[in-house]
């Protein structure tokens, strides 16, 4: 399994985000995480990358803790930094606004890691940039800037970045929330085909036809707990949960 999260819990302050959160994703499973605003869908993803810490509970990266609450305590500890880091190069991560450095190219946003994080060789860096370049539909824009581009091309960029470190995971903060119909296509497409290739994916999705065409699992989350979790056909297509049918007649009108 390449990730386990066990009995996550997250707080700001007084208000409880994530409470007793419990799944798990295997190699090449495609997961899709739906609810509503404010439901904890992208504070579990910051919290499964790092960018957040835990209250308690467990993460674990291809069966090593990178945190744990010790017995008889309520507070999650983290493994050393180190290894927090080499876990770090185990996932990408593509954010709902892009986060492209301004002042690189395209070429460079898409190198930067490998090149500083990596430490890779440049020549190959460049030449795997390039393919996915290609495999991203931007020939031609490769030293263009990201003020140069179109939303939906830089969502492909950060697409493009994201795999150019080679990740084992690759997790979707609502990668189409900041898109116009349009290129919400566009940037969905290139996600389809990831997930034809059998990359392990995680993405926090407002798409419901999207989800049920490309996840093998869909996680349905209300109030900061998972409601529900099986297959497409069953949480999109035959919820068992009132309020999984609630939330899908709502979106759906």
């Amino acid at each position: 399994m390449i990730l386990e999260m066990n009995h996550i819990q997250k707080s700001f302050n007084d208000l409880s985000v994530l409470k007793d959160i419990t799944f798990g994703v295997d190699k090449g499973d495609v997961v899709s995480i739906i609810g509503p605003s404010g439901s904890g869908k992208s504070t579990l993803l910051r919290c499964a990358t790092f960018l957040e810490t835990i209250n308690s509970g467990e993460i674990l990266y291809e069966g090593t803790v990178a945190a744990s609450t010790p017995q008889g305590q309520d507070k999650a500890v983290y493994a050393q930094k180190a290894e927090i880091r080499r876990m770090k190069g185990l996932f990408g991560l593509v954010f709902q606004q892009f986060n492209l450095f301004p002042h690189f190219d395209v070429m460079k946003n898409i190198m930067d890691a490998p090149l500083t994080v990596q430490k890779r060789d440049k020549a190959e860096v460049e030449e795997e940039a390039i393919a996915l370049i290609r495999k991203m539909g931007l020939e031609g824009r490769e030293h263009y800037y990201p003020c140069q581009l179109s939303g939906g091309q830089q969502q492909r960029v950060a697409i493009a970045r994201a795999l150019a470190g080679k990740p084992d995971i690759l997790f979707f903060d609502e990668p189409t929330s900041a898109l116009d119909p349009e290129l919400t296509g566009e940037v969905l497409k290139v996600i389809r085909e990831l997930a034809e290739e059998k990359m392990t994916m995680v993405i926090v999705t407002h798409e419901m036809p999207f989800a049920k065409a490309v996840s093998d699992r869909v996680i349905f989350m209300d109030g900061g707990v998972i409601v529900e979790q099986g297959s497409p056909d069953i949480v999109l297509g035959n919820p068992t949960q009132e309020r999984t049918r609630q939330f899908l007649q709502n979106y759906s009108r």
